[in-house]
């Protein structure tokens, strides 16, 4: 029984694994310049027939990820063994091109097999191309969802801490304010879990509205709200906050006698010492707020111990 195949049918059973895989396959002279591609690589909006001279492998890479692929690739083309996968967002035809590619590059891991001549000398290599584009995405929204708070949509506690900590390493000083709709706890007995949720939803989106440019939003937890202030003295951080507390009352004013009049109270500090220490503050402050009778803005004042 013959079991070696002739070149003509290796050349076949190549072409049919390119064209069903979906991977593209490359081949590469010594100095890294694209000898032959499978037609799959048209995915990529590139067309090899119409070129003049031969592209470079680094060709196919955005623009800030060409010397890293460059570097990969040769290191693999002056040995004669395999070495591994790497990732990097292919350059973007500018006749294929979105607007959404361009915020979203698609993305494509790269591995080559060195070949080299019977001396043991390096000429070439063959290299495989897979779109992880799929898995990329999902990363993201892993991501997205570990750093954001899924009934708002607003950064969670973790993401808001995080922010906090980067602005200590360069010195801190900025206001923070904790927000907070006054007698949650009495509403949520009264109408249930959905209509806190929808309260807390609008409060949400009424802080993005009121929001200036540089502000960072935040959800703390199930009922308070957390707002970085950068390039805000004191005095203007309260006058911001104020006009908050009071622009929400004005709006979520009652239609009618039975239903509930929505106030909101917060407290402010300035980043300073620790994210606990900061956050503690101004949370101390919110206290105070709703302490006296809420619809109000407080700061605990407190400072670290000399």
């Amino acid at each position: 029984m013959r079991i070696g195949l002739s070149e003509v049918e290796g050349h076949v059973l190549h072409g049919m694994l390119e064209e069903t895989s979906g991977d593209i396959v490359i081949r590469l002279d010594r100095h890294g310049f694209i000898v032959h591609a499978s037609a799959s690589i048209a995915e990529l909006g590139s067309d090899l027939t119409a070129a003049l001279l031969p592209p470079h492998i680094t060709d196919l890479a955005a623009r800030d990820h060409a010397a890293f692929l460059g570097e990969h690739v040769t290191r693999g083309l002056q040995g004669c063994t395999q070495i591994g996968w790497i990732e990097f967002p292919v350059a973007l035809c500018t006749d294929r091109g979105t607007a959404y590619e361009a915020h979203f590059p698609r993305w494509y891991a790269l591995t080559l097999k060195p070949m080299c001549d019977a001396g043991g000398t390096p000429d070439g290599a063959m290299c495989l191309m897979r779109s992880v584009q799929q898995l990329r995405s999902l990363e993201g929204e892993l991501h997205a969802r570990a750093v954001t708070d899924p009934l708002t949509g607003l950064a969670n506690r973790t993401a808001f801490c995080a922010s906090l900590r980067r602005h200590l390493a360069r010195g801190g000083g900025q206001m923070v304010a904790v927000f907070a709709v006054d007698n949650m706890r009495a509403l949520l007995l009264r109408y249930g879990q959905r209509t806190a949720d929808e309260v807390l939803w609008g409060f949400a989106k009424f802080l993005e509205t009121m929001a200036l440019p540089g502000h960072e939003l935040a959800q703390l937890d199930g009922e308070r709200f957390a707002v970085l202030l950068p390039d805000m003295t004191a005095r203007a951080a309260r006058e911001w906050v104020e006009d908050v507390i009071e622009t929400f009352a004005g709006l979520a004013a009652p239609a009618s006698a039975k239903a509930p009049h929505l106030t909101a109270s917060a407290g402010l500090a300035r980043t300073e010492c620790t994210v606990d220490w900061t956050l503690r503050e101004a949370e101390l402050g919110l206290v105070l707020a709703r302490a006296g009778g809420g619809r109000q803005v407080a700061a605990a004042g407190h400072r670290r111990a000399a």
